[in-house]
């Protein structure tokens, strides 16, 4: 990420930041830039966690749910979190689904601030009625059929004594009504609509969960919506859509005919490596869930490793079988004060294009990428390049050992541990209650250790949804696969390239066998 514009110039202390409607990737620029520059995220209950990745690791981050039981407490003690934050010289994003200042509190928060006489910003956010119509394939105009639009919100009673709402007048505007929070009155909201003459005919839609891959829509005559609604069981989240140009939701629908819609899958790369398969799964439309199986950290003992550095001119091939192996020896060259010019006249190999793509980052191009990129194809590709010379070895502190043994037929090969993997002993509680209740369907595995710990917090009955095959594994190798084999487990599918992209096209190609 570019350096971040919040810290480039003065900035009010406190960030009002729309999170928009649900999907991770709706988040504006301008939201990532506040986030990254943040001390303190208060966030609210359905913002997705993934948003706040974008924040520092050292950022304190509060949800609203855990400030106060219910919303009439809950708000004055938000107020005080923000104002008493800025005080304190940090800087606090108050992250808010949707937009700030839309059917939330964004606008009485600001009052607070403003009364508090602490500066702040407003980040506009992608509101539901955008992102979820969008989604869901309705266009909120059309020229032939509507030229307005109205947003309400549905949290007031109809006919209470001093509403702010007409509903009498919203039936008779021409357009799209689009009704906010209306799930626990949707009922009643149809009773006043038909009564002031609303046509019960007209086309309407409820989008529940929108834009993210649990998004399900419910279409009905306007009269017919809210059995419809209730037959179907949503509730909250859910946006209602009223007018014509519902009816175009059947030519114009696209999110639904993603292949993993509604699939869920969970993800178990290390913690700052999961980012980009998640990303191409849930643009297919799955729900993903992250669950690391080891946990990468510094070697006990860097002595080898600094030695190994400090005597690079000696080598002739620097080798790397990850990007994590990457990433954590370029950071102990630049800690020993050397950079990368003491890697002159070195040759570099990378294990496959992950690994490749980190070289890159450091402007290194690998001499050696094999077509397999597993330890074998590594071999093979450079068992007659490097005979006779020296090999330098950069990986973890265990794992398989063919690379070395092979190569030390024909070379003089170091290996040096520059990271080490550490099993994760159990599962987040959300996540191992997703595999009891039958919430996870597919599991992606990258690794044999992935694999084996994965495996290591299966029950009986987990065991017995595999074999089944309602739990479905996906490796990213024949290595991963004979891992799961020897524990007597069957395997779904396994990538036909061994990459991120090859395991994502190996869950679509099960799903979508599953389904036909």
């Amino acid at each position: 990420m570019n350096e971040c514009q919040f810290d480039k110039s003065p900035a009010p202390p406190v960030a009002l930041v729309g999170a928009g409607p649900g999907h991770p990737g709706l988040l504006t620029l301008r939201a990532v830039e506040c986030l990254a520059a943040a001390d303190v995220v208060v966030y609210d209950r359905l913002v997705p966690l993934r948003l706040l990745d974008h924040a520092r690791p050292e950022a304190e981050r509060i949800c609203v749910s855990d400030v106060g039981p219910c919303h009439s407490e809950r708000y004055p003690l938000i107020h005080s979190v923000l104002i008493e934050g800025a005080r304190q010289g940090k800087r606090v994003v108050r992250l808010k689904g949707g937009d700030p200042f839309l059917f939330g509190r964004g606008a009485e928060e600001a009052e607070a601030l403003r009364q508090a006489g602490i500066d702040f910003e407003v980040v506009p956010g992608v509101t539901a009625a955008l992102g979820a119509t969008a989604f869901a394939g309705i266009p909120l105009t059309h020229r032939r059929l509507s030229s307005a639009v109205t947003f309400v919100t549905g949290h007031e009673q109809p006919g209470k004594t001093g509403s702010l709402l007409d509903w009498a007048a919203l039936a008779r505007i021409p357009g799209t009504l689009v009704v906010y929070m209306g799930m626990t009155r949707l009922a009643a909201i149809v009773d006043e609509l038909l009564k002031a003459g609303k046509d019960g005919g007209t086309p309407t839609a409820a989008i529940h969960w929108g834009t993210t891959g649990r998004q399900r829509v419910i279409e009905a005559p306007l009269g017919d919506l809210a059995p419809a609604v209730a037959k179907a069981g949503l509730t909250s989240p859910t946006l209602v859509v009223i007018g014509d140009v519902v009816q175009l939701r059947s030519e114009l629908a696209w999110f639904d005919r993603l292949p993993l819609l509604g699939k869920r899958v969970l993800v178990t790369r290390p913690r700052g490596q999961e980012a980009g398969m998640v990303q191409q799964l849930e643009a297919l439309g799955a729900v993903v869930s992250t669950q690391p199986t080891v946990e990468i950290r510094e070697v006990a003992d860097w002595l080898p490793g600094d030695r190994a550095i400090a005597s690079l001119n000696h080598f002739n091939w620097l080798v790397f079988t990850s990007v994590n192996g990457v990433r954590a020896f370029f950071g102990r060259l630049r800690h020993s004060g050397r950079d990368l010019r003491a890697l002159a006249g070195l040759k570099l190999a990378a294990i496959g294009p992950a690994t490749a793509d980190a070289l890159r980052d450091y402007h290194l191009d690998p001499d050696v990428v094999p077509t397999s990129y597993r330890s074998e194809g590594l071999v093979e590709a450079l068992r007659d390049r490097v005979r006779g010379q020296r090999v330098l070895l950069a990986r973890a502190d265990r794992g398989r050992e063919l690379l070395r043994d092979e190569l030390s037929a024909v070379a003089d090969v170091e290996q040096i541990a520059v990271y080490s993997q550490v099993d994760i002993a159990e599962p987040e509680l959300a996540v191992l209650a997703d595999l009891r209740e039958r919430n996870i369907e597919f599991v992606t595995l990258t690794s044999s250790n992935i694999a084996r710990v994965f495996l290591s917090w299966l029950d009986d009955e987990m065991r017995s949804r595999v074999r089944s095959g309602q739990l479905q594994l996906i490796t990213i190798s024949s290595v991963t696969s004979a891992t799961i084999r020897e524990a007597g487990l069957p395997v779904a599918a396994e990538a036909l390239q061994e990459t991120v992209e090859g395991v994502v096209a190996a869950v679509v190609t099960v799903a979508v066998q599953r389904m036909n």
